[in-house]
């Protein structure tokens, strides 16, 4: 399927020279959403997986339903002061502006295997600091599962031990 078909692309937005990529279009057909959930979990089925981490927020969108398909956990990696319980957090840089997620001291036990999931890769600078805060718990991680990766922003580049499996590149 030619997922590129279903997402639109807003030039300018949020700020000059940016195409924004926008998954909300393909979110929009039941069809089209439910094959790149499947395509995703048949990539990591049979991997060991315990849990899914996705990032704040459209990580939601992907993580939590592949979670689902995968009958796993799903960690909530949030921005800094969303979380109700005890967290960690780390800074980063967006390719765009500075911000801090957190997640649950909790939320991910020493050992555990964890496939991260979003919906972009760009930079690679929220998937670091998802990583980070993975590894301060302990975390094994099996892998970044993303909708669309940006190859010319080099977000690869920083995950290079990561098994990196990306639907769309632009």
């Amino acid at each position: 399927m030619n997922y590129k078909e279903h997402i639109r692309v807003i030039h300018d937005f949020p700020q000059p020279g940016i195409r924004f990529k926008d998954i909300t279009t393909l979110l929009n057909n039941g069809a089209v959403y439910k094959q790149v959930i499947d395509t995703l979990a048949d990539h990591y089925r049979g991997s060991g997986i315990d849990l899914v981490a996705g990032p704040e927020a459209r990580g939601f969108v992907i993580g939590a339903p592949l979670a689902y398909a995968l009958g796993v956990g799903f960690v909530p990696i949030r921005k800094s002061g969303k979380l109700p319980g005890e967290t960690i957090e780390a800074g980063y840089d967006l390719e765009y502006g500075k911000d801090k997620l957190a997640v649950h001291k909790d939320a991910i036990l020493p050992g555990q295997r964890v496939l991260i999931a979003d919906d972009l890769l760009a930079t690679g600078g929220t998937i670091s600091t998802t990583i980070n805060l993975i590894n301060q718990l302990g975390g094994d991680i099996v892998g970044a599962a993303f909708l669309i990766e940006l190859i010319y922003l080099n977000g690869r580049d920083k995950l290079q031990d990561l098994d990196v499996f990306s639907l769309v590149q632009y």
